[in-house]
C-alpha cells in the first residue's frame, strides 16, 4: 500500500511540475516573445543555433518559444533542417518565423547541423548551441553571456562532466567520468554537454572543425566530443556558469535519443578512442 501511494504521489508531482513548466513557457511567450516589428532592447552579441528532425517536430515549437523569449535577445535564432525534412515541419514551427526565427535547409550531417552549417557560412560571432527537446528558462542565455571573459578562449556551458584520467593520462571509460560536476574552475578537463546549452566564443575553432569526412568517420554520433576536441586543440578551456538549473525535456522527446546508444551502448568510448588515435590527447595531441 505504501509503495502504491508513493508511486501515485510521484506521478502527481511529475504531472504538476509539467503543468507549471508549460504555464511558465506560455506566460514568458505572451509577455516577452518576439513580435514582428518590435525591437529588442538588449542584444547578446551571439547567434543561437540548433537543429531538429521529424521525431522531435511535435514538441519543437515549445523549445523555440523558450529561445525566442529570452531576457537577452540573440542576434539570430537559427534552426537547421535537412533538405529532406524541411517540408515536414508543422505550422506551429514555421509560424515562428514571424517572431524572428530563421529556418534554413542544409545537408544532413545529423546532430552536427546545430553548428557546422553556420561555421561553413563563415559566422564570426559567438555561437550558442541548444538542443531541440528542452525548456530553456528565461535568463538561460543571459547567464551564458555574462559568464564570458572578453578575449578569453573559454567555452561556457550550463551542464558539464569532468573527465577522469587513468595512470597513462588518458580518459577512463565515459561512464566513469564525474557526471554533472559543479566544479567551478575553467579547465581543459571539463566536458560541456549540449543539452544544457553551450556558448562557443568566436575563433575558438581551427579549420579542422569543418572536416566533415573526419567527424563522420570518427564521431558519427558524438558532436559534443568533436566540438570539445576541436576547441581543446585550439587551446580553449571549459567552464560552467555559477547558477544551477534543472534541465527539463518535453514528454516523448526522448523516445529517439542519441544519448541512449552513446551512454548505454558505450559508443562514446569507441568515439573517444577514435579521436585519440586520430588527434592524440593532452601532451600528445596532434594539430590538424
Amino acid at each position: 500500500m505504501i509503495s502504491w501511494l508513493q508511486n501515485k504521489r510521484s506521478r502527481l508531482h511529475l504531472r504538476w511540475n509539467k503543468l507549471i513548466l508549460h504555464a511558465t513557457l506560455e506566460m514568458n511567450w505572451r509577455r516577452y516573445g518576439r513580435r514582428p516589428g518590435c525591437a529588442n532592447d538588449v542584444k547578446a552579441g551571439v547567434v543561437v543555433s540548433l537543429t531538429s528532425y521529424p521525431p522531435r517536430f511535435s514538441t519543437l515549437h515549445w523549445t523555440l518559444k523558450s529561445l525566442l523569449s529570452q531576457s537577452y535577445a540573440a542576434d539570430r535564432v537559427v534552426l537547421w533542417i535537412a533538405h529532406a525534412d524541411i517540408a515536414l515541419l508543422p505550422p506551429a514551427v514555421t509560424r515562428l518565423q514571424r517572431a524572428g526565427l530563421e529556418i534554413i535547409a542544409c545537408d544532413d550531417t545529423k546532430s552536427y547541423k546545430k553548428m557546422i552549417p553556420l561555421l561553413q557560412q563563415g559566422c564570426a560571432s559567438a555561437i550558442v548551441t541548444a538542443d531541440d527537446d528542452v525548456f530553456y528558462w528565461r535568463d538561460w542565455l543571459q547567464q551564458l553571456v555574462q559568464a564570458r571573459v572578453p578575449g578569453k578562449l573559454e567555452v561556457i556551458c550550463h551542464r558539464m562532466h569532468r573527465i577522469r584520467l587513468d595512470a597513462n593520462g588518458l580518459p577512463v571509460s565515459y561512464n566513469e567520468w564525474e557526471f554533472e560536476t559543479s566544479n567551478a574552475e575553467s579547465s581543459p578537463l571539463n566536458f560541456p554537454t549540449g543539452i544544457g546549452g553551450v556558448l562557443y566564443p568566436a575563433n575558438v575553432f581551427g579549420p579542422e572543425i569543418l572536416n566533415v569526412p573526419a567527424f563522420t568517420a570518427l564521431c558519427p554520433r558524438g558532436d559534443d566530443i568533436w566540438f570539445w576536441w576541436m576547441a581543446s586543440m585550439n587551446g580553449a578551456t571549459f567552464k560552467r556558469v555559477a547558477e544551477h538549473h534543472e534541465v527539463h525535456c518535453w514528454d516523448g522527446s526522448q523516445d529517439v535519443a542519441l544519448w541512449k546508444d552513446n551512454l548505454v551502448g558505450k559508443f562514446n568510448d569507441d568515439q573517444i578512442r577514435a579521436m585519440i588515435a586520430a588527434y592524440g590527447f593532452g601532451a600528445e595531441r596532434k594539430t590538424a
